[in-house]
């Protein structure tokens, strides 16, 4: 059996990160995933996705050409009959072309997955309230990371109707489990001091994330904290504004942007405190690591429910509160002592051998 799977890249992030984590524990030999993208350029995992078996369709986008890109659908589905799944992952249903074309095409089995609780811009909202209406004629499963996701995309009925299938974005929990000795390397790699307090981020540069407020969240904090430093891991649109932004506040010396990164277990490794104050999620994949690895983590709660809180070093604040708030409180959490949190990680239920089994039941049941 094979599925494709509809993204924008697969490049490093939330939902990619999540994908691969269930391609390398699923059973290959039964059932294999393939990938649709939005670019032409080579993406981080596309060597690793080849290797374990998987092909890479790459879709022309929609603001390049919406006649090419219908074209491109039409013609991936009328010349690959072996795929028996589309499974598209969305923020909003602002883009429905994959499900439609599919179904026209006799795909039967069509699911489309809510990763985000609101859509990217007002025209993007007004384009998900119209095909919100057609919505049960291209997709006839239908996913989510949490509650809050699934009520955005399908609304409060589908969700009451137990009509939803709740994905959880799970994770390889050794891989972040908290170990001082490894803290110290790592630290070291990055050339921080021991003494030095790590407040950390990773997330794609996007006003999603909203890192100009995170930004002034730890000028605060390096007001009063005067070792204080500041890791950003990502790339993004955005990057070349924060980092202007960085260097009007001085903090040059203070921050460091370290990019697309491989090994954010290791960087988490060498953290204090992580920081998501974003406009809007999901259910951040990242958050969950960043749990799993022990980290006091601050999220703000306009975005993040509570059903990401899965230990006790999640803190909630409220994006209405000023940075100064943000930074009293991140600075009471300095002296926490961290210590594995694994065990409340995997009691809620974010094992990726047993998503990934969960998925591939899922799939091969069909």
């Amino acid at each position: 059996m094979r599925v494709l799977h509809v993204v924008g890249s697969m490049n490093r992030g939330g939902i990619e990160s999540f994908l691969m984590n269930v391609y390398r524990n699923i059973e290959r030999s039964k059932l294999q995933f393939d990938f649709a993208v939005h670019t032409k350029d080579k993406c981080a995992f596309d060597d690793e996705i080849e290797a374990l078996g998987g092909k890479i369709y790459r879709i022309t986008p929609r603001n390049k050409s919406i006649i090419q890109n219908n074209k491109d659908w039409d013609n991936l589905f009328k010349t690959h009959s072996d795929i028996n799944v589309v499974h598209q992952h969305v923020s909003s249903l602002t883009y429905v072309s994959p499900l439609r074309i599919a179904k026209k095409n006799g795909v039967q089995n069509c699911i489309v997955h809510s990763h985000n609780i609101q859509a990217e811009s007002r025209l993007h909202y007004v384009f998900h309230l119209l095909n919100s209406r057609y919505i049960d004629k291209y997709a006839n499963y239908y996913f989510a990371c949490s509650n809050n996701a699934a009520k955005w995309l399908y609304g409060k009925s589908k969700v009451k109707s137990n009509n939803i299938q709740l994905v959880k974005n799970a994770i390889n929990i050794e891989n972040f489990l908290f170990q001082n000795d490894k803290r110290c390397d790592f630290r070291s790699n990055l050339s921080l001091n021991e003494g030095e307090i790590v407040i950390g981020h990773v997330g794609r540069f996007s006003e999603q994330k909203n890192h100009k407020f995170l930004i002034d969240i730890f000028e605060k904090i390096s007001e009063k904290v005067k070792n204080a430093k500041l890791l950003l891991v990502g790339i993004g649109s955005l990057e070349k504004d924060i980092k202007y932004y960085v260097k009007e506040k001085k903090l040059d010396s203070n921050v460091m942007f370290l990019g697309n990164r491989s090994d954010v277990a290791n960087i988490m490794q060498a953290m204090d405190i992580f920081l998501l104050p974003s406009l809007h999620e999901g259910l951040p994949l990242v958050l969950v690591e960043a749990q799993a690895s022990g980290l006091m983590c601050f999220v703000s709660s306009e975005a993040v429910s509570n059903e990401a809180k899965i230990t006790e070093t999640y803190k909630s604040i409220s994006l209405e509160k000023n940075a100064e708030h943000w930074s009293n409180e991140i600075i009471k959490s300095l002296y926490y002592k961290r210590k594995d949190t694994s065990v409340f990680v995997r009691k809620a239920g974010y094992e990726i051998k047993n998503e990934a089994l969960n998925l591939q039941n899922f799939y091969l049941n069909l």
